[in-house]
């Protein structure tokens, strides 16, 4: 999320682009690659390269923060992958304590997280198979056992699923005590294969997906009931409604069950627990588009509605304060987040850039490319808005040149209190006259607006930021795809930074 230092300075340090760059702190560089770690395939870095500088970085750094840095991205970025990973390399360098039991416990919160702990810890240590995974690290067989004994039988039985490790191999392994003869019995029933079958949402739908019907009509009769005694039962998460809207329009179902729908897309208190980042609204929303229904519009306005509740509470706000909102629409931008995802890095910095918006009354909006195009849209549609910059993304270019958007201002005499910039930070001059994003905005403050922040998004976590991130420059870091981002501007304010914040981290 926020970073207010000073960066090492090295002119040796390049971007994947060749432009001069600044060298991140261990810390920083760590915290830049967690926070944008999808750990898959990417522009300018693959999976593979990913991981190994994650490893390379937990080497690098305090335990203790490496440990406090594994349960912010768990509980405060809602990350679960990459807290493993974490976790698993500090168990790999860390003895003599009980820290990595203690971070075990904390972070692993779903009982797949046990096998997927498990399957890349025998990765990490070049085991093949679970038979390998005998000499288990002490301290992380007490922390999965702490794990095991905080799972019911549901839980048990849902995530109990096939793959390199299954949830009773982890059991044989860690040996956990359980806590009474209840739980000894699902423990039995887990090494016996008889948990039984737990009741969810895709259980029912996937029993009646494999049932034969006279006809397509009776067919699409049960899905209808189905969908609608579910979304009236209460028992879809907001998650899965979010992921299933597209099939339940499909469905057909009937304006009471649409009505439900959207009463629970907007219900505030729900968006607050359902803990979405924001971008997820997006990918309903552009799925919601493709439906042929009479019930469209409604839908759409009430994922407007959702995604407006999730940034209700954003701190750090003066509605008076001047805002420019740049977007790097690059080639590196379009790339999906993770390898499941249709959502692009591209579409992370849209949605952020225009909740942005949403909360500011003087904003300047626009994208960049191989150049910087304004673009002025009307508040309060912000997935309309996102769709709008993505319709004209070509009307700029694919190069990176995002000193453009400074030279602007510059040559405008334009005051703006903060300009927000979402990339991927890897900027360069395609141009060929040699001026960079650093030497526009010394020249801004110097000439124009000597209060002025800048904030780079830097939504890639590559390890390098394009000029000194200094308070004195003017100039913090923020990295991530979370709507925690925001939540550090009024951090700004005190002097308070993302480091500071993860330090606050109890351990236990």
């Amino acid at each position: 999320m926020r970073f207010n230092f000073t960066l090492r300075r090295n002119e040796s340090v390049r971007n994947h682009e060749g432009a001069a760059g600044f060298a991140l702190t261990p810390q920083l560089e760590l915290y830049a690659a967690v926070a944008t770690a999808a750990l898959s395939d990417q522009f300018y870095e693959t999976a593979d390269t990913r991981l190994l500088r994650l490893r390379e970085l937990v080497a690098r750094n305090d335990p203790a923060f490496v440990a406090r840095l594994a349960v912010y991205a768990r509980e405060q970025l809602y990350l679960r992958t990459v807290p493993l990973v974490l976790t698993v390399e500090l168990a790999r360098l860390h003895r003599g304590d009980n820290l990595v039991s203690r971070l075990v416990a904390r972070v692993v919160q779903r009982a797949d997280e046990i096998t997927e702990l498990l399957a890349f810890y025998a990765q990490a240590n070049e085991r093949d198979g679970v038979k390998t995974l005998n000499r288990l690290s002490k301290q992380l067989q007490k922390g999965l056992a702490l794990a095991f004994n905080r799972f019911d039988g549901y839980q048990l039985a849902k995530y109990d699923r096939a793959g390199r490790v299954r949830l009773r191999d982890a059991l044989f392994l860690v040996h956990p005590t359980p806590r009474n003869a209840e739980q000894q019995t699902l423990f039995d029933q887990l090494v016996q294969g008889t948990l039984p079958t737990p009741y969810t949402w895709e259980t029912e739908l996937s029993a009646l997906g494999q049932q034969q019907f006279a006809s397509a009509a009776d067919r699409k009769a049960a899905f209808r009931l189905a969908w609608e005694t579910l979304i009236g039962s209460g028992k879809l998460g907001y998650m899965a409604l979010l992921r299933n809207l597209r099939n339940i329009l499909e469905a057909d179902v009937s304006e009471v069950a649409v009505e439900q729908v959207c009463a629970r897309l907007t219900d505030r208190f729900a968006v607050a627990r359902s803990k979405q980042l924001p971008f997820r609204f997006l990918a309903a929303y552009r799925e919601v588009l493709t439906v042929q229904s009479g019930y469209v519009a409604v839908v759409l306005e009430a994922l407007e509605t959702a995604i407006a509740e999730s940034a209700a509470n954003l701190r750090g706000f003066d509605s008076s304060t001047r805002v420019l909102v740049a977007c790097d629409v690059s080639s590196s931008m379009q790339q999906p987040v993770s390898a499941r995802s249709k959502v692009l890095l591209y579409d992370v910095g849209l949605v952020l850039g225009m909740l942005l918006q949403s909360r500011y009354s003087h904003v300047v909006t626009g994208m960049f490319g191989d150049t910087w195009k304004r673009i002025s849209l009307p508040r309060g549609r912000v997935l309309q808005n996102v769709q709008e910059f993505y319709r004209r993304e070509g009307e700029v270019g694919y190069s990176t040149n995002g000193h453009l958007v400074i030279r602007h201002l510059v040559q405008r005499r334009e005051v703006v209190d903060k300009v927000m910039i979402f990339t991927d930070v890897q900027l360069w001059n395609s141009t060929g006259d040699g001026d960079t994003l650093a030497r526009a905005w010394i020249d801004y403050r110097r000439t124009v607006a000597p209060n002025a922040r800048l904030y780079l998004f830097d939504l890639a976590g590559h390890g390098t930021a394009p000029l000194e991130v200094r308070a004195g420059h003017g100039v913090a870091l923020i990295a991530g795809w979370s709507d925690k981002v925001f939540d550090v501007l009024q951090a700004l304010e005190n002097g308070e930074s993302a480091l500071a914040e993860i330090e606050k981290i109890d351990l236990g």
